[in-house]
């Protein structure tokens, strides 16, 4: 199988987060949906949620699922994102972003995806994304 690479940007349309459902310490943990818009080698619209973790030093970590509708270099169908990311101090600089492509999950043209990305947030906040992926042929 070829390696792909695909990279763009998103936007974050809504961040609904609850009410945090455990706070001990300082700690809190709070379930996120959010929608995005992605623009790029992919285009289309994810809805995700997520799992928070909130420390007295800031943002810490996340873990989620997002399901990712949309056209990747002209194959068009759904695929499934592993979210794993955390700042051990809150800075970019300590920053992880991680996706991993749900074996299995992908549909349409997009069937038999497998692969692996990451996100970096830019100093204006923005989101620019980075994708390796294969498809079985």
């Amino acid at each position: 199988m070829t390696t792909l690479h695909a990279g763009g940007t998103f936007d974050i349309d809504t961040w609904e987060a609850d009410k945090p459902y455990d706070e001990q310490g300082g700690t809190k943990l709070t379930r996120v949906h959010v929608r995005k818009t992605f623009h790029g080698d992919l285009v289309g619209a994810s809805t995700a949620d997520l799992l928070t973790v909130e420390t007295a030093g800031g943002p810490a970590a996340y873990v989620g699922v997002e399901l990712v509708r949309g056209i990747l270099h002209g194959r068009e169908g759904t695929f499934v994102l592993q979210h794993s990311a955390g700042s051990e101090d809150g800075t970019a600089d300590t920053q992880w972003l991680r996706w991993l492509i749900v074996p299995t999950s992908g549909t349409g043209e997009l069937e038999g995806i497998r692969g692996q990305g990451r996100i970096t947030v830019t100093e204006d906040g923005g989101h620019v994304w980075k994708l390796e992926y294969s498809l079985a042929t």
